[in-house]
């Protein structure tokens, strides 16, 4: 179905279907596909280390983490 032909079925549904379909449609270009996300994970990972490199900022342990964590929930 080529797209003026699904537009013209979307605009003749009731207006709820019609309101419905626009929220989803809106929605999904909302929504970064895997490959902008793993770029996005990428960029951070790399501004990160390049961070740790200049010692702009210190790495934490693991358990350090956790243990500061725990102490925040109790």
């Amino acid at each position: 179905m080529d797209s003026k032909t699904l537009q013209e079925a979307a605009l003749n549904l009731p207006p709820d279907e019609r309101a419905a379909l626009a929220e989803k449609l809106l929605l999904s270009l909302d929504e970064p596909s895997d490959a902008e996300l793993e770029r996005a994970w990428l960029s951070e990972a790399a501004h990160r280390a390049r961070e740790l490199d200049r010692g702009d900022v210190q790495a934490i342990s693991a358990e350090d983490v956790r243990r500061k964590a725990r102490s925040l929930l109790r």
